[in-house]
């Protein structure tokens, strides 16, 4: 069957079932894009950025557990795209970046829009390739998607030169497997190290399940909640997977970490074993590993070894897929750990938690009240994509969970990544309610991209805290060894009610908390996509 380069990008694609792409179209990528036109299959988002097409990409792989795939062209195209690639390595979300590519022939010439971006994104893609052969397509896509989906998910970035698309192929055969020599996850628990983990929690007076993003990743949510319940053991998260639990699930103590939940901190402290379920147990998580390392034994189940006493030395390892494992570990029987005092404990120090009352300022909402009462009125299966900065810290303390999913960029922290997510989610499950929550700087970073929402007659609810500062950084510069902040005032910030009209989107504000109930009934109660400007004192901290 005879293909060009392009025309076998569609088809290999098709054959990964790729319903929708994201991208920004260019000189480069014409071919492709000309293919895509006659492939009514797949659909197309265009979007106003390329780093929001790799955004969009990850909200759409985190909410499916599909390979996302976006599309952009070559030179500045393929660098705009580069932090939407690595925020998604950084947390680790299954995508395939094409990007187009000068002419092979002209490689290496400086011409015009021409960047080596495979050599640029090699520190935080799995796997890259610049195809230089038409025929070797099939094979190159087949690769990229197995590398992106298994093991560790992440990134796999395929340039492709515009003459390689253009090239005719004259026989093209797909392949129907995949063999990468060298390459071979693994997926299974070790026996002996899966009894050992076993024996231990039944010995332990004060377990604690420490779970990350890499639950989530695996699909193994049933399986935590499920091992968790039947033992009885109290869980905390790590940001990434803070909602994994419900709030009101009485093994649900928080989120851990140096902005995290008071009740998770005081957990991990007082653990004597520490299970840690699919989380690198970064510094954002566990400020002192070397500190909880000597005062507990520690169990660390990641589907990555390379993971696996990185940042903290565990007594009991355990590597393979988070799903399998934790199946594995069901299926034995074993007693329960006798840690009724534990969870006593703890249960007294969450309930305070939970109850506590946020202070109040006149002619201003305080984040943690809005985002309280917002989460109780959210659809049970609720996609609420947060920003970075304040917002990020308030949503994961204060935003009740129920049985849907908090996306945000945990590990590089990329301020403006919850807008364009939200809209790879609406794209992916436009029946699953979608709710950003952002602040005013990191809005401006991404509110071009109300015109994918508009074009496209998206309902996506936005919450926009306005305090005029850059939040986080201004809190820190008010402390020690600082002089007090600089550089972070919004001055020049456009007026959001006009912004959002402008877009033909509706907006309202929150300014007074005796009004709030009326406000956020309101707003959700508003036909397709609402911007809810929340007035916030500057000097609001996460702290209060």
């Amino acid at each position: 069957m005879e293909m060009t380069g392009a025309r076998i990008l569609m088809e290999g694609l098709l054959r990964e079932r790729v319903e929708h792409i994201f991208g920004y179209a260019g000189a480069t990528i014409c071919p492709i894009m000309d293919a895509l036109m006659e492939t009514p299959e797949i659909g197309y988002t265009l979007v106003r950025t390329e780093q929001n097409a790799g955004h969009m990409a990850s909200g759409y792989a985190r909410i499916t557990g599909k390979v996302g795939v976006c599309i952009v062209t070559s030179g500045p195209g393929a660098t705009n795209l580069i932090t939407g690639i690595a925020t998604a390595y950084m947390d680790s979300i299954p995508m395939v970046a094409i990007t187009g590519q000068v002419p092979s022939n002209l490689l290496g010439r400086d011409i015009f829009q021409e960047v080596d971006i495979t050599g640029a994104v090699t520190p935080f893609t799995k796997h890259n390739y610049l195809v230089k052969d038409a025929a070797q397509l099939p094979r190159v896509l087949k690769e990229a998607f197995y590398i992106a989906s298994t093991g560790r998910p992440g990134p796999v970035l395929i340039d492709i030169p515009v003459d390689i698309q253009e090239q005719v192929v004259p026989d093209v055969t797909f392949p129907e497997e995949v063999h990468i020599r060298g390459y071979k996850p693994s997926v299974r628990g070790n026996d002996l190290q899966i009894k050992r983990v076993a024996e231990a929690i039944s010995q332990a007076k004060q377990p604690l399940i420490c779970a990350g993003g890499g639950v989530w990743l695996a699909q193994a949510r049933e399986e935590l909640v499920a091992l968790a319940e039947r033992y009885a053991i109290p869980v905390v998260k790590t940001m990434m997977g803070i909602s994994l639990l419900p709030t009101d699930h009485p093994l649900n103590m928080g989120m851990i970490g140096a902005h995290g939940n008071r009740c998770a901190n005081k957990a991990l402290a007082k653990s004597d074993l520490l299970i840690m379920v699919g989380t690198r147990a970064a510094d954002r998580a566990i400020i002192s590993p070397d500190e909880i390392q000597r005062r507990m034994a520690t169990i660390h189940i990641d589907v990555d070894p390379a993971e696996i006493g990185k940042n903290m030395q565990a007594a009991i390892p355990l590597v393979g897929d988070v799903k399998v494992i934790l199946q594995q570990l069901l299926a034995l029987e074993v007693p329960a750990p006798d840690a009724a005092a534990w969870r006593a404990c703890l249960k007294e120090y969450r309930r305070a938690e939970l109850t506590r009352e946020f202070p109040r300022r006149e002619g201003s909402v305080f984040p943690g009240t809005v985002l309280r009462k917002l989460g109780w009125r959210l659809d049970d299966d609720a996609v609420v994509c947060v920003d970075v900065g304040q917002n990020q810290i308030f949503a994961c303390k204060y935003l009740p969970q129920k049985h849907g999913r908090l996306l945000t960029s945990g590990g590089l922290g990329t301020m403006g990544y919850a807008l364009p997510a939200a809209i790879g989610v609406k794209v992916a499950r436009p029946d699953r309610q979608t709710v950003v929550v952002c602040g005013d700087g990191s809005f401006q970073m991404a509110m071009n991209e109300l015109a994918a929402i508009r074009c496209a007659d998206m309902d996506i609810k936005i919450v926009l805290f306005r305090n005029h500062v850059l939040g986080l950084v201004h809190q820190l510069q008010k402390a020690e060894p600082y002089h007090g902040p600089y550089g972070v005032a919004l001055d020049g910030s456009p007026d959001f009610e006009t912004i959002a009209a402008a877009y033909g989107i509706p907006s309202m504000v929150a300014d007074d908390e005796d009004k709030l109930d009326e406000t956020l009934d309101r707003f959700l109660g508003t036909r397709g996509s609402c911007v809810l400007i929340c007035e916030v004192h500057p000097d609001v901290g996460t702290n209060d």
